[in-house]
């Protein structure tokens, strides 16, 4: 379980701006190309591990300041789809 846990993880980390956008089409998550791009930058590298409650926690509230509150918490109930 741990291979799939860090194929996801570096998928989030090098997740590009176009995929985001993909995704919150297939997941009906409301996100403008602007906010995809923010988000993408701001993901790019980063060394999350979605998979541990504290740092998906900082990232959704970060994430929240980039796109909304309600944004955020979509993708969190996504997250937590994958995570369980």
């Amino acid at each position: 379980m741990k291979i799939f846990e860090n194929i996801i993880n570096h998928k989030v980390s090098n997740i590009t701006a176009p995929e985001l956008l993909k995704y919150s089409k297939q997941f009906k998550i409301a996100l403008t190309n602007d906010e995809a791009e923010k988000l993408a930058n701001y993901l790019y590298g980063k060394k999350i591990n979605i998979f541990n409650p504290s740092e998906r926690a900082q990232l959704v509230k970060d994430m929240a300041k980039i796109t909304s509150p309600a944004t955020a918490k979509e993708v969190n109930q996504l997250f937590n789809l994958f995570t369980s």
